[in-house]
């Protein structure tokens, strides 16, 4: 059974990174745009399901254990954002509020630990990066409260919550790719294993992002005419 989630694993993380890009860079609201955004979730998921269940093959604190997690998470979360409100979108977000507060406290309580060990690490990972990890699901967690309080958001807001959350689901896919040179030796050739190469792409997942929530922040600015 496990042997058979690797090649899953493997494949759905690929697929996620192709679909993740072409969502992305496709005009938003398209027909190439949503197809690819759920085909996005679904390779999201199976990916994130199968890499928690093989990590925990290691240790409890693995942090693709996490990672797996808050793939689900935030893509569950960013389709539930834009699709019809519905009393089976509310428990969805609601499990997801508990599971995203579940990952900020294990998150920071490995920080710490981290922190207070030899060398900053903690099955590899640097104190910061759990810090990082705790903040970004910290804010989520914050977004979630606030938007299960108000009801439905407004066009504006629902589109970013949509927006940040597809990408820093496509972020997590992609840095554990290209975080590990071994890993994109594999695939690419000598050029594209130099830690610049591989930083580039997800460096530009955030490029890309920031850019299309200011797309649309000036489209709310914008006076709206008839």
């Amino acid at each position: 059974m496990l042997l058979m989630l690797l090649p899953v694993h493997i494949i759905a993380g690929g697929l996620a990174m192709v679909l993740g890009a072409v969502a992305l860079v496709a005009s938003k609201g398209a027909t190439l745009h949503r197809k690819s955004g759920l085909l996005f979730v679904y390779a999201m998921l199976t990916m994130g399901f199968s890499g928690s269940i093989l990590a925990l093959r290691l240790s409890l604190t693995n942090m693709n254990v996490l990672g797996g997690f808050m793939a689900a998470y935030f893509v569950v979360t960013a389709l539930t954002t834009v699709r019809p409100a519905s009393p089976w979108t509310r428990w969805l977000n609601w499990t997801a509020l508990v599971v995203v507060i579940a990952l900020s406290v294990i998150e920071l309580a490995l920080g710490i630990k981290a922190l207070a060990s030899p060398g900053g690490r903690i099955n590899g990972v640097p104190f910061f990066m759990m810090f990082f990890m705790a903040t970004v699901t910290a804010l989520a967690a914050t977004g979630d409260i606030r938007m299960l309080r108000r009801g439905r958001l407004p066009a504006g807001p629902r589109l970013a919550r949509h927006l940040w959350r597809m990408c820093f689901a496509l972020f997590i896919a992609a840095g554990s790719f290209f975080s590990i040179r071994e890993r994109v030796a594999k695939i690419l050739p000598e050029p594209f294993t130099t830690p610049f190469m591989r930083a580039l792409p997800v460096l530009l997942i955030f490029v890309a992002m920031f850019y299309w929530l200011w797309r649309v922040r000036l489209r709310r600015m914008l006076p709206q005419t008839s």
